[in-house]
């Protein structure tokens, strides 16, 4: 296949919050949300915590963000939409 056919696909950002300190996670979602805010989507591997996932859902909630609580095969990561 030519060069000129293959099409690029955008990196996605992700932040793997995987052996974070729940008292961390507030402080690196929300910084990573704002860095790479023109880069939506992007991915926030948490686990199958509640108690991360209650985090990050109230950090996105709280900056207005939307999100989308992974899928019926893997629940541990949420993307952030816009």
């Amino acid at each position: 296949m030519s060069k000129r056919f293959k099409q690029k696909i955008p990196k996605q950002f992700k932040l793997d919050l995987h052996g974070v300190k729940h008292a961390d996670v507030e402080v690196l979602v929300e910084n990573f949300i704002f860095k790479y805010q023109e880069d939506l989507p992007i991915k926030i591997v948490t686990g199958n915590s509640n108690a991360m996932k209650k985090i990050v859902i109230n950090v996105l909630n709280k900056h207005n963000f939307s999100y989308l609580d992974g899928d019926f095969y893997n629940r541990g990561y949420i993307d952030v939409l816009n």
